[in-house]
């Protein structure tokens, strides 16, 4: 693969448990290139997770290197890696993460206003739109079902046009009907924005639906990458 937009060359990760330093992650290399849909899945406790926030900066290594759009993510400070996760990365949790006090178009805006979008409101008006809820913009998270907030959350992460979208269990909270179709949104947004798309998924119906899945193990890859089965 030229070029990859992520890359991990034998990462590790060790934390401190009550008793004594866990292996969470351990020898993982992994490319994902331009434009790609990536699933991970594997057993609970396998490293998902752990995974995906290496991805995003959001975990520090214990050992090896994680590279972003030619970043080495490794050797950046905090601030740095804010910054670079606002110019470049969508991130979407399971929780959704919302600002209770703020409205559905201020909780969309509010990151576009940080990075000094002069058009962050129109952008946030028109990700909402995007995603079905333009008549719920000035709507409180405490308003809005789990699906809704979901959705919120999904405009909140593409309103950037992100390089990078990044989803950790994007359905796991939500009914089957809900789940289907933010994973339709989440995938149209993809291909919307030509982002590359990293997903932990327990459900094996949505991994298929990537390009890639990549299973994990007591923190290894378990097996190469599989091409999605042709339908």
């Amino acid at each position: 693969m030229t070029d990859p937009v992520l890359s991990l060359r034998d990462v590790s990760l060790t934390l401190d448990g009550n008793a004594g330093p866990v292996e969470i992650l351990r020898g993982i290399s992994l490319d994902v290139g331009r434009g790609e849909t990536l699933g991970l899945v594997g057993p609970s406790g396998s490293g998902k997770s752990s995974l995906l926030m290496l991805l995003g900066g959001l975990e520090s290594v214990s050992s090896g290197t994680v590279t972003a759009l030619g970043q080495d993510l490794t050797r950046m400070d905090e601030d740095a890696l804010a910054r670079f996760r606002r110019d470049n990365m969508g991130v979407v949790f399971q929780s959704f993460h919302l600002i209770p006090t703020m409205t559905a178009l201020e909780n969309v805006a509010t990151p576009l206003e940080l990075a000094g979008h002069r058009d962050a409101f129109d952008r946030a008006e028109a990700e909402l739109e995007a995603v079905g809820l333009g008549h719920r913009a000035g709507h409180y998270p405490g308003q809005m079902s789990g699906g809704e907030q979901q959705r919120v959350a999904l405009a909140r992460a593409s309103a950037p046009r992100p390089a990078i979208l990044l989803a950790d269990e994007p359905t796991g909270n939500l009914d089957e009907t809900s789940g289907a179709a933010i994973v339709d949104l989440l995938f149209g947004l993809r291909d919307r924005h030509g982002a590359t798309l990293v997903m932990v998924t327990h459900a094996m119906e949505l991994a298929r639906r990537c390009d890639r899945m990549v299973r994990l193990r007591d923190g290894r890859i378990e097996a190469p990458a599989e091409a999605r089965a042709a339908e």
